[in-house]
């Protein structure tokens, strides 16, 4: 509204003085000086304040009164952002208490929603830094093992002609799961190659193109990578008497474990003699015409290139393999198979070159793989590190499948019902079972945990967990289970606090 004002004239008169009544006032004032001046005194104090009233009246009588007209008038537009504030989704449910678990000290973690057009990390750890994860470092070799020999590739074990009349050799490729049981008996690896009918392979083949000469020597070929080179000075020798880990050669039967049935065994100390030896046993079974001298001896040696192919059996397909090593997380299959990417990404084999292979490889799928630190192939060095939102994100990478990851994602254990997850999630936890994927890892040092939740409310989230601690108990694994349990019951309204 506008407003408008309009003059309006006003005039003001002032009556004339009478002369009689001066007159008489100033007769008064003669005949009482003092009284009169006293009165004068008081009136002109009190004039003051009444002679102003009438003073602002006489003025104001003298000047042009407001009128208020009001008319209409256009309200300007107030200024809106170029872009308007998309809303932030306020989520609630909380897993603080599982989080602050005292038995999971300095914990790690990422737990990122990856059913929506954008991940968005719902909760986040120190998730930023690159720390050990235990054997979910078995998730990245095998998609190493994926992208870099692919699903169909086979590991060969071959017997090939010496350069001497009467040697043979026995040349190891890295198929830690070639078994020395017999025929009909399967080992901790079903459908393993067998040491059995490569002896018999290599008697027939032998015994047509040398009749006249027996065997007298076998030559045991190790040297795909330097067979010196088959120890991480980072893990525990503990790990090889109680049964988890075998040292890394190329040439190895049942993962040179002391029972071939089962997951852990004790290993041995030299591999590839036991392999030398077992292979000699096989030759004899399969040698009823007497190729063999009576007296064989056994040598650590090198096949010559291009040297006649006498026998040859084949692992199963690496398709297969990395499911056995993710589900049971054999570290012995891990390490070998991180050995043999390294030899077909054209490097040398050795355990120091993993440090680039394995990363190499698994960036082809489009991981983050910066500051990420290889040590090994199976997780039990406590020397590598990657952070749980890399962990996490690469997850996410695996349940999409693309690319072949597919067979990654087929080797995840899951809560309740498979592989190393199969006794895990009871309890007060028992909810999440049949809906929690992922690879466990443990060390001396950290308990881990990684892969993705089918949340309550049908939401997906990969997530990845650490627990680190010099001397950490197991019962961490059960604080681990309870927060992911959490992950399972918030769903998308996990809070990050």
């Amino acid at each position: 509204m506008a407003t408008v004002v309009l003059p309006i004239d006003a005039e003001q008169t002032e009556p004339a003085p009478r002369a009689g009544l001066v007159g008489g006032i100033l007769g008064a004032i003669r005949s009482h000086p003092t009284t009169w001046l006293i009165s004068a005194i008081v009136v002109a104090f009190v004039g003051l304040g009444t002679g102003a009233v009438f003073t602002g009246i006489a003025v104001a009588s003298n000047v042009e009164v407001p009128v208020v007209i009001e008319t209409e008038e256009p309200i300007a537009e107030r200024e809106l952002p170029a872009e308007v504030a998309d809303s932030v989704l306020l989520r609630t449910c909380s897993v603080a208490d599982q989080v602050s678990d005292d038995r999971l000290n300095k914990v790690y973690i990422s737990a990122t929603l990856i059913d929506s057009s954008d991940s968005v990390e719902l909760l986040a750890r120190r998730s930023g830094t690159a720390v050990r994860v235990g054997s979910v470092m078995k998730v990245y070799t095998a998609a190493a093992a994926i992208a870099v020999l692919g699903p169909d590739y086979t590991l060969k074990t071959q017997v090939v002609d010496g350069n001497v009349p009467g040697t043979i050799v026995l040349v190891g490729r890295g198929d830690a799961t070639l078994s020395a049981l017999p025929e009909g008996s399967e080992s901790y690896y079903p459908g393993a190659a067998k040491l059995s009918d490569l002896a018999a392979q290599a008697i027939a083949e032998y015994q047509t193109a040398h009749p006249d000469v027996p065997i007298t020597q076998v030559i045991l070929d190790a040297t795909y990578w330097n067979p010196a080179d088959n120890w991480d000075s980072s893990w525990a020798r503990s790990e090889q008497t109680t049964g988890y880990q075998s040292e890394v050669t190329a040439l190895q039967v049942d993962g040179d474990r002391a029972d071939p049935t089962k997951a852990v065994s004790p290993r041995g100390t030299d591999p590839v003699a036991t392999a030398g030896a077992a292979f000699l046993s096989a030759l004899r079974a399969a040698d009823p015409g007497g190729v063999l001298a009576e007296t064989v001896t056994t040598s650590s040696g090198s096949a010559l290139s291009g040297a006649t192919l006498l026998g040859e059996v084949s692992s199963q397909p690496v398709s297969v393999l990395i499911k056995q090593m993710l589900l049971d997380s054999d570290n012995t299959l891990a390490e070998v198979l991180a050995r043999v990417v390294s030899k077909n990404s054209g490097l040398d084999g050795s355990a120091s070159s993993l440090r680039s292979a394995i990363p190499s490889a698994v960036g082809s799928f489009g991981a983050d793989t910066s500051g990420m630190v290889v040590a090994d192939g199976s997780g039990l060095s406590a020397n590598n590190a990657v952070s749980m939102t890399q962990v996490a994100e690469f997850m996410a990478l695996v349940w999409e499948g693309n690319d072949g990851l597919s067979y990654v994602r087929d080797g995840l254990s899951l809560a309740g019902v498979t592989g190393s997850l199969r006794d895990r999630f009871g309890g007060d936890n028992a909810d999440a079972r049949g809906n929690v994927y992922g690879k466990t890892g443990w060390i001396t040092t950290a308990y881990s945990l990684a892969g993705i939740v089918e949340a309550k409310d049908g939401s997906l989230i990969a997530y990845s967990v650490s627990a680190v601690r010099d001397g950490i108990s197991s019962d961490a694994k059960d604080a681990i289970d309870s927060l992911v349990a959490g992950f399972y019951r918030c769903g998308s309204n996990l809070a990050n606090y």
